[in-house]
């Protein structure tokens, strides 16, 4: 093995994607607010505070995570951005997710 490799070398793109969107997903507030950004199929101004109950810094946080990762995207609009899932890049990789954790029949017997 190299040892200039970086881990994430060994890995094809897809994969690494597939994990850094994972990672970007993986905070019980992120959940939050992709489930409320998806609800409301809308963008949103300045709700999230008062609908998710998370302080401003502490959401603001998490979206710029979510942004970086494409998840979702912003538009400012005088004083305040608006934010609403990036679906083109929400749904391929929601794909390429679950097409990575097949479902495992329940009646699998291969297991110890």
């Amino acid at each position: 093995m190299n040892m200039g490799l970086t881990k994430n070398e060994i890995f094809t793109d897809e994969i690494n994607a597939v994990s850094a969107f994972a990672k970007a997903i993986g905070h019980p507030a992120r959940l939050i607010i992709i489930k409320y950004l998806l609800q409301r199929e809308t963008c949103v101004c300045g709700d999230l505070v008062k609908e998710i109950g998370l302080a401003q810094p502490t959401i603001s946080q998490h979206l710029k995570a979510l942004k970086e990762a494409g998840i979702v995207q912003g538009t400012v609009e005088g004083t305040s951005t608006c934010y609403c899932i990036n679906t083109a890049h929400w749904n391929a990789m929601n794909t390429k997710l679950q097409s990575h954790l097949k479902p495992v029949p329940n009646d699998s017997k291969n297991c110890c």
